[in-house]
């Protein structure tokens, strides 16, 4: 790496952190606000609040940067040597894989299946039992990451094909509310959850940088119109396997 690059890379750096700050300054104004005019009490631990506020400033701009040179023409790249290639086989297998391996060891993904499936437990369902509660959570976690491979694999037929988004978007949400009837009431929570805490910070800039990739090798594709989209799948599809997993296990 040249001096040239180090310079380039700074710039963008830069860039980040002032991006950062930006974006931060509406809710720091707003803690401000109140902790000052309605609670009326100085900060807590003031210095550690400085100091924490600026490494999440620091961590923001790092991820923003590296997301711009590493992730996204990673994904890309990818998405180009599949469609070059011509391998449909391939392909499915990497986008279940991404979809599948991001999402299972997602932080949130596993607060959610394990305060979930402590619930299941105290409602009598499964065992009160520390291994029957951690079969039980892994169990939603692993049905969850092959929801989201599934939707991936799904977005890339789309994209593919030229299938209809709004078409796969609206028959999985009337697919959701059909289950929704039948499925364990116990559940149903715990199904909208997992839609909502999937998609984790690596998966998002990979599936997107996939589907666009994709849609730019394959003639006749709009990176507009048929590389997105992907994510959406990815909300939804947690939904429909959850409420079917508790179908089966309750």
């Amino acid at each position: 790496m040249g001096a040239s690059d180090l310079k380039q890379y700074s710039l963008v750096f830069g860039r980040a952190l002032l991006g950062a700050c930006r974006d931060l300054m509406p809710i720091i104004m707003v803690i401000a606000v109140f902790q000052v005019f309605v609670v009326r009490q100085p900060f807590p631990e003031l210095l550690s609040i400085i100091t924490g506020l600026g490494l999440v400033i620091m961590g923001l701009a790092l991820f923003v940067v590296g997301l711009d040179i590493g992730l996204f023409p990673l994904g890309e790249t990818l998405a180009e040597e599949f469609a070059l290639k011509g391998s449909l086989f391939w392909l499915i297998v990497f986008a279940l894989a991404l979809g599948s391996g991001t999402t299972i060891a997602e932080p949130a993904l596993i607060a959610v299946t394990r305060e979930g499936a402590k619930a299941i437990a105290e409602a009598g369902l499964i065992d009160n039992l520390p291994s029957s509660i951690e079969n039980y959570a892994f169990g939603l976690r692993l049905i969850v990451a092959l929801s989201v491979g599934f939707a991936i694999v799904l977005g890339v037929l789309r994209i593919l094909k030229g299938w209809s988004l709004p078409m796969l978007i609206v028959s999985g949400y009337v697919l959701v509310m059909l289950m929704t009837l039948i499925a364990p009431k116990e559940i149903i929570g715990l199904a909208y959850d997992s839609g909502g805490v999937t998609t984790s910070t690596v998966t998002v800039p990979l599936v997107t940088a996939l589907g666009v990739g994709l849609s730019r090798s394959i003639r006749g594709r709009d990176p507009l119109t048929d590389g997105f989209g992907l994510i959406a799948l990815a909300s939804l599809t947690p939904m429909i396997f959850v409420m079917l997993f508790g179908l089966v296990t309750t």
